[in-house]
């Protein structure tokens, strides 16, 4: 018998004109596959309030293969959303998804929650946005404190959940019914690093060419990339024969570029505007990169770590709770100290003269990916629900 799925998603929509929403495209190709592995009809409850969306396509609401039910930004759910479906799926890094317990259990739907952050992240969120003054991150870190007494309530009493990630794993594994680790991420089999590319990368390290760096995401404080700069002047200290290549933009874009050029560096370190994933950047980093630079010091999920090795490249990392973890599974890179620029330098440069060490790193990051694709993903979490609606 077919069963009804409800997903509670945080993917933006603009509604436009004569029945077409706009929405994010990766979201689309996502819920073609959360459709492909469910065995009923799906329907999508997203908050409007978007105003833009960067990588977003126009949709017809009549050609997705989904069912779309636009609520308020601020919308909560509530029994009346459950109440004609046989399972929902619900984020719990949204405290709009956060039901009080008695509500899950009454509630018609075996109700499952998504979480990717743990509350650690939630809190280094705060403490690194330099857009809240003291009394403010102090505000926004005692109503975090609260939301999270909220959300392990809502865990507990929920069916199963769904971790994004080995933080969130390991934060939330000893609530709810049914845990399922999943690593979020856009590789498709096509998308792999093909034997060919893996062998003209080894040809050009053990050639002796310049050692190439490759970074991409937003260009946000939160992110770490201010030390993207800082680690390649201290490469170039060190005498180092390399290129960084930087794709992404945000606000510190004009901070980057001005030193890059302050420092004279814009003979091996480049700034570029972002690029379509699956079109431009997974190619380039399959034929243009020999190890990814990640200043990340948060501990979410970041689907680059899987995306980056599935592109036959190592990381180099700070060590975050969620790198960590990844690279003693993966043995796919190296971990420095957190923001310590002088001890990613110097993994760095001792890399450029071990250049055997990268290529078995990069053999590893590309074995590991390929057990976690993007298909095999959407697949194994369909199953996991499926398999709560027989309970």
């Amino acid at each position: 018998m077919q069963k009804s799925l409800a997903m509670f998603v945080s993917a933006p929509v603009i509604e436009a004109a004569n029945g077409k929403l706009v929405l994010d495209k990766k979201f689309v190709s996502g819920m073609a596959l959360h459709v492909q592995h469910w065995s009923g009809p799906v329907t999508c409850f997203i908050r409007r309030g978007a105003t833009d969306i960067p990588f977003g396509g126009r949709y017809d609401i009549g050609d997705l293969d989904f069912r779309v039910r636009i609520l308020e930004p601020e919308e909560r759910v509530s029994a009346d959303h459950l109440a004609d479906f046989d399972l929902a799926l619900l984020s719990g890094d949204s405290y709009l998804d956060l039901l009080p317990p008695a509500v899950i259990r009454q509630a018609k739907s075996a109700v499952v929650y998504s979480i990717e952050y743990t509350h650690q992240t939630r809190l280094q969120i705060i403490s690194l946005d330099d857009t809240r003054s003291l009394p403010r991150k102090i505000y926004g870190m005692a109503w975090t404190v609260m939301q999270e007494y909220k959300r392990k309530r809502a865990f507990r009493a929920a069916r199963g959940i769904q971790a994004n990630g080995y933080p969130a794993h390991a934060a939330y594994h000893d609530m709810g019914g049914s845990q399922l680790l999943y690593l979020d991420n856009r590789m498709k089999p096509a998308m792999f690093a093909t034997p060919q590319e893996m062998s003209a990368r080894k040809r050009h390290l053990q050639n002796g060419e310049p050692l190439r760096l490759i970074h991409s995401g937003r260009l946000e404080p939160m992110k770490g990339v201010q030390d993207l700069v800082p680690i390649a002047r201290l490469l170039d200290e060190r005498g180092v024969d390399f290129t960084l290549t930087i794709y992404g933009e945000g606000s510190l874009s004009g901070a980057i570029n001005a030193d890059i050029h302050k420092h004279w560096l814009q003979d091996c370190v480049f700034l570029k505007d972002p690029v379509d994933f699956e079109q431009e950047l997974v190619p380039l980093t399959r034929t243009g990169a020999d190890i990814f630079l990640s200043c990340h010091r948060q501990s979410d999920p970041s689907c680059t770590y899987i995306e980056t090795m599935g592109c036959g490249v190592p990381i180099a990392g700070y060590d975050n709770e969620m790198w960590s973890a990844l690279m003693i599974e993966s043995k796919a890179g190296w971990i420095a100290p957190l923001g310590d620029i002088r001890a990613m330098a110097d993994r760095l440069a001792a890399l450029d003269k071990d250049r055997a060490s990268v290529l078995e790193r990069a053999e590893n990051a590309l074995r590991f990916a390929r057990g976690w694709d993007f298909e095999s993903q959407f697949r194994k979490r369909m199953e996991h629900l499926e398999n709560l609606t027989r309970h």
